[in-house]
């Protein structure tokens, strides 16, 4: 359905903004937006941009068929507008950090430019997109930083919403799971399945054993038993070690037991002890059920043995934000900067075609992030975006320039990247990050500034916009 009707993935104040820019003629006028985020989610210290591929396939394809067109008449749409939307591409631009790079709050991630309905109509798909699977993403690195070097899969498909559930495997490998149970996912972004066996495999038979190992027998080298149907120590466990040695025997390993209930960390030990006891010192122990990175951290606190996480509803979910507050800003209109002001400088946009510079320390970590005008190569300072009495010389710091083109009138620019590829990138940039942002408690607020050049800037408007007003 959404591959036929992708041009009405939109809010319909989109259509009904669009209508009057057509009606105007003010619509072939130059426009540029920015997608930013103003609140880390989680209390975090960062962000997993994610999302970004899904966003340009979903642009490229965005058109309006004749259902589509017959739909928007029905609506009360004007003939001439409704015609002009059957011969519709997004013929713009788009700039953007690469997807899986740390982004932080106020810095424009993602730019769009172009006439002023086409950089208007996309609004709705890409914070749908981006905020959804970097949400997602940051979670899952946040996972993956609680259980260090131990596998992690996402097993959220049943608990996601709807088919989001698809985009949200993807930005859960990407920000740090090594696998998914979601088969259809695994299959559209070729990324590695994964899956165990379920409670009422075990209940289809007459007794435990007998369920093991006729699952065994169809799965001989794939074979992770879960121990907890019944009685984990005293039946589940005891089945599987006999399991274990009869795939010994037949010149095959039995991969792992699953623990999906019960105090994880006390079941996981004696689990340990009883399969290395009985030789099965290779088997590995997985555990599931309304995991996260707070348990999964207090659980390796703990000393529990655990070799692999199967973390669903609270990563697929976003728990407990469930939500990124991503939006999506116009700042330039026909060669005019324009902002949105407040009351508050803090809820204030800022104006003008811009770029994100990033600065490194001695070490080669991240040091600072500057918002700057497009036209900028070199800064010397930048600016706090509300306190502009403090600042930070950068002018000494080596640098790199964030944005790249990856949509050049209306085509995509870039070559797409593997999940595999974005999810290393993930990791690489996640060692930039010095410690003191990615603690889970009271993280360190990384430097977010502006340059001179654009402080002046957003300070005239709002000199020229309220003196209008106090006229």
């Amino acid at each position: 359905m959404l591959n036929s009707h992708i041009g009405l993935l939109v809010d319909k104040y989109e259509l009904t903004m669009a209508q009057a820019y057509f009606k105007s003629g003010r619509y072939r006028a130059r426009a540029c937006f920015d997608y930013f985020f103003r609140k880390l989610p989680f209390q975090n210290g960062y962000l997993i941009y994610a999302g970004l591929q899904d966003a340009l396939e979903l642009i490229s394809k965005f058109t309006f068929n004749d259902e589509d067109a017959d739909f928007l008449l029905g609506e009360g749409f004007a003939t001439d507008f409704v015609d002009y939307l059957r011969d519709f591409r997004f013929r713009g631009d788009i700039y953007s950090f690469k997807e899986g790079e740390v982004a932080f709050p106020t810095e424009p991630l993602l730019r769009v430019e172009g006439n002023l309905i086409e950089t208007q109509i996309i609004e709705t798909l890409l914070l749908n997109t981006l905020n959804f699977e970097s949400l997602i993403a940051t979670k899952a690195a946040r996972v993956r930083i609680a259980a260090g070097n131990r596998s992690i899969s996402d097993f959220g498909l049943r608990r996601a919403h709807g088919i989001g559930g698809i985009q949200a495997s993807r930005a859960a490998v990407i920000g740090g799971c090594d696998s998914t149970s979601n088969v259809y996912s695994a299959f559209r972004y070729k990324m590695k399945a994964v899956g165990t066996m379920a409670h009422s495999f075990v209940q289809s038979y007459d007794d435990e054993l007998t369920a093991f190992r006729e699952y065994a027998r169809f799965n001989p080298d794939s074979c992770i038993l879960l121990v907890d149907t019944y009685d984990t120590l005293n039946s589940g466990i005891p089945n599987a070690i006999k399991v274990g040695k009869e795939l010994e025997e037949s010149g095959h390993r039995l991969i792992g037991i699953r623990i999906d209930s019960g105090d994880l960390a006390y079941l996981s030990k004696k689990a340990r002890k009883m399969l290395d006891r009985a030789g099965l010192t290779y088997v590995k122990i997985a555990v599931s059920n309304q995991l996260d990175e707070v348990v999964i951290k207090s659980l390796i606190h703990q000393g529990a043995p655990i070799d692999l996480f199967g973390v669903g509803t609270r990563l697929i979910t976003g728990q407990p934000d469930a939500a990124l507050d991503g939006v999506y800003k116009l700042s330039m209109f026909d060669d005019q900067p324009r902002m949105k002001i407040s009351d508050s400088l803090s809820k204030a946009t800022l104006p003008g075609v811009k770029k994100v510079f990033r600065y490194f320390n001695g070490d080669g970590g991240f040091m600072a992030d500057a918002v700057v005008l497009a036209d900028e190569t070199e800064i010397e300072r930048i600016y706090h975006p509300l306190e502009r009495e403090k600042s930070f010389r950068v002018s000494d710091l080596k640098k790199e320039d964030l944005f790249v083109k990856v949509m050049e009138n209306g085509k995509i620019a870039i070559p797409f990247e593997s999940v595999e590829v974005i999810a290393n990138r993930v990791k690489e940039r996640l060692t930039l990050l010095p410690p003191e942002h990615k603690r889970f408690e009271f993280p360190h607020i990384y430097k977010v500034g502006i340059s001179k050049k654009l402080m002046n800037l957003r300070d005239s408007i709002i000199r020229h916009y309220l003196g209008e007003e106090s006229e």
